[in-house]
């Protein structure tokens, strides 16, 4: 299907294939921005419609740089994304139920063993997506989230690196 010469993401082999890649747990840098400056750290991520979720505290400076200005990137690799981040809240918010649900299980190695239910200010935060650009199987993908479109592309990394370990 084409809107505007490009492709649509919802329901497309496209977006099957992204939620098979991030809707688990993946670690990506988050970056805000404070006082003007970028602001980076690793976060444990998790993609659910349209949005990426993140577990933390409202007292750390993620959560504080949010509030300020909700702009936000995600970068792992070379897929990179920019959004709209918001505190959702504490995880037993009657509106947080279902995606606790989903964050239990996506991180279920570790969610209760880093994170405190009890403590008032654990929350969820969720990054509305607005672009993305995400490669697989020697394709890239630009997506559009607002406009629900996507362009895809041939894609061979501009470095190309073998790790090997030798001991």
């Amino acid at each position: 299907m084409k809107k505007s010469g490009k492709n649509i993401f919802k329901n497309s082999q496209i977006q099957k294939k992204f939620e098979e890649i991030y809707a688990q747990d993946n670690i990506f840098v988050l970056a805000t921005i404070k006082e003007g400056y970028p602001s980076m750290r690793c976060v444990d991520t998790f993609y659910d419609d349209g949005a990426f979720w993140i577990v933390g505290y409202s007292f750390t400076n993620k959560a504080k740089d949010i509030e300020i200005n909700p702009q936000v990137s995600l970068s792992n690799g070379w897929n990179n994304f920019k959004g709209k981040a918001y505190n959702m809240g504490h995880p037993l918010d009657e509106k947080n139920k279902e995606i606790r649900e989903k964050l239990i299980e996506a991180f279920k190695n570790w969610y209760f063993l880093a994170n405190n239910e009890v403590h008032k200010t654990m929350c969820y935060i969720k990054v509305e997506l607005e672009h993305g650009f995400f490669h697989t199987e020697g394709k890239s993908y630009l997506i559009d989230f607002t406009e629900d479109t996507i362009e895809e592309k041939e894609f061979k990394p501009h470095i190309d690196v073998d790790l090997v370990v030798k001991f």
